[in-house]
């Protein structure tokens, strides 16, 4: 870097993706200018079926590590998991103030509870339109439409200009709460110039306007007096607007609300503390009534809508649950979209709804969901009305971000100011120019139970290799100074063959393993490494040969 180029990255704004392009989920972005860097959103991506045993997945945040004391807040944009769930790992590393609306920090509150960082992080809450200088950076909060409360998109002004980040958003003109996407400020903004709209991609595929959501409401309202039975609703327990509705039309009907799942539970308290849910404790009901209560009074709000394995709906589901038994004529309402990649789970969950004689209603044969995320035409709106110089389209697969661009470029932003950007890349913005100028360290680290970062690709690849193939362990006992065979060689497989009717095909194993020690000479059976070599290799051709499998082969060798 010359100093001409020097001098410009310090006074250039950069924006640097640390997760959300080219992904769902995983929301992480940075904006720096100087010695100043802001962090907008810090969420998580929840593990795909390859991923075997990983809780999260969340961004690697080396980056900012190295210029952690250059961090000087992070600002959310609201409170789903894939804009905050990363926040409980991050800020054991980045102590930093955290801005977000009252339901977004309440739930972030809830969450530092849980991992025992309550107290020891700094949280100011914001309402819409408050503005908050952070270093070098005025930030204004701006109210959206989305499928959780409090949702705001963020203009972000700097030295270099205004930057218009939306977070997840749709225009609905008729919201559950009122409270409508707030185009008039952005259009304030548009009018006074934006240098860069980063815009939300999620839906950029459909065609026409997202449904508001009461059309949700409507769809219960249509159900709800036809069911005989107890009803169970499957949301996602954020969806405060999702809750409100239920309750609403429960109530019409006589029936009390039993909250089902702990997330469920815990997240309708704080919406109902923070005055964004209204719910009598008279319609709430506690699970020790249930049996008392005839089917028609009862609506059962429960967690598990993706079909999870230990979720509170599945265990149902499953005939499984200690305190909740579905009978025939009892109604099941998915009231979520299918998450990518859950499409066979959710399949299976519905076919034993069905086997315990429910009725079930899903997103495919009823409008008992509609997506928080704008379609085409929003998206055109979003752009015609901020009319940004550049524009960068987040939150989404590459298809997604691409197909974005082609939409901008369609309502008149020239192909030139369309930056299609990937995680790690660093966009840099100055004088009145745009370019992707490198590509810094990035990527997903995984959280294992407590273990975070501490499986990587072939610790993955392994497990992935003993699930498909199974495990074989060899146990061999080894005079050091001799190189005698004293003990075995045993054999034990685990998810390979099954011992009790395959004793002969192991004792061909067995045979195989002792013929490789007998041709290795003694003083190289005094050498551990050797001995586990020459095992594995003449298992592997075996097993190759024979059968056509690859177990996972583990010599276990006992020092005499």
């Amino acid at each position: 870097m010359d100093e001409t180029e020097a001098v410009e990255s310090l006074s250039a704004l950069q924006i640097v993706a640390l997760g959300g392009l080219g992904e769902i989920g995983m929301n992480m972005m940075a904006y720096q200018h100087g010695d100043d860097i802001l962090i907008v959103d810090c969420g998580l991506m929840f593990p795909s079926p390859d991923m075997l045993g990983i809780d999260y997945v969340i961004p690697d945040i080396s980056w900012l590590r190295e210029r952690a004391e250059n961090v000087r807040a992070i600002c959310l944009t609201h409170g789903h998991e894939d804009h905050i769930g990363a926040l409980p790992f991050v800020l054991q590393e980045l102590n930093v103030p955290v801005y977000g609306t009252a339901l977004t920090l309440g739930l972030v509150s809830a969450k530092l509870e849980e991992y025992k960082l309550d107290g020891a992080v700094e949280l100011v809450t914001v309402k819409p339109r408050d503005s908050v200088t952070i270093g070098c950076f005025q930030v204004e909060f701006l109210r959206v439409a989305h499928s959780i409360v409090d949702g705001c998109a963020l203009a972000i002004t700097s030295p270099e200009g205004v930057v218009i980040h939306t977070g997840d958003f749709k225009i609905d003109h008729t919201p559950v709460d009122g409270q409508l996407t707030d185009l008039a400020s952005l259009s304030r903004y548009g009018e006074a110039g934006v240098l860069a709209l980063l815009s939300d991609s999620t839906n950029v595929e459909r065609e026409g306007y997202t449904l508001s959501e009461k059309y949700v409401g409507e769809a219960f309202g249509d159900i709800f007096p036809k069911c005989s039975g107890r009803i169970i609703v499957a949301a996602f327990s954020s969806s405060i607007h999702r809750v409100q509705q239920v309750a609403d039309v429960a109530a019409n009907c006589g029936r009390k609300i039993l909250l089902n799942g702990r997330s469920m539970v815990k997240n309708v308290q704080i919406a109902r503390d923070l005055g964004y849910l209204t719910i009598n404790d008279e319609q709430l009901m506690d699970l020790r009534e249930l049996p008392h209560l005839p089917p028609e009074q009862v609506c059962i709000i429960s967690t598990g809508s993706q079909g999870e394995p230990m979720s509170a709906l599945t265990r149902i589901a499953m005939d499984d649950h200690k305190q909740i038994k579905l009978e025939k004529g009892d109604t099941v309402i998915l009231s979520s979209r299918v998450i990518p990649g859950n499409e066979r789970t959710i399949s299976e969950l519905i076919n034993h709804l069905y086997r315990r004689g429910a009725e079930v209603f899903h997103e495919r044969v009823s409008e008992v969901h509609v997506s928080g995320h704008a379609s085409q035409e929003e998206l055109k709106l979003m752009l015609n009305t901020v009319r940004p110089r550049f524009f960068i389209p987040i939150h989404g697969e590459y298809r997604h971000l691409f197909k974005h661009i082609q939409l901008a470029r369609k309502v008149g932003i020239p192909e030139e100011r369309c930056i299609l950007a990937t995680n790690g890349e660093v966009v840099s913005f100055y004088s009145d120019t745009a370019a992707i100028v490198e590509h810094i360290e990035s990527g997903r680290v995984f959280v294992d139970g407590k273990g975070v970062g501490d499986v990587g690709r072939i610790v993955l690849r392994d497990r992935k290799h003993l699930s498909e193939d199974g495990m074989i362990v060899v146990i061999i006992g080894l005079n050091m100074t001799t190189g005698a065979v004293i003990y075995g060689p045993d054999i034990v497989s685990r998810g390979f063959v099954f011992e009790d009717e395959s004793q002969e095909y192991l004792e061909e194993a067995r045979k195989v393993v002792a013929f490789a020690l007998e041709e290795i000479n003694a003083e190289m059976r005094c050498d551990c490494d050797e001995v586990k070599t020459a095992v594995r290799q003449a298992l592997r051709r075996f097993c190759k040969k024979t059968i056509e499998r690859r177990p996972v082969i583990l010599p276990l060798i006992m020092e005499m």
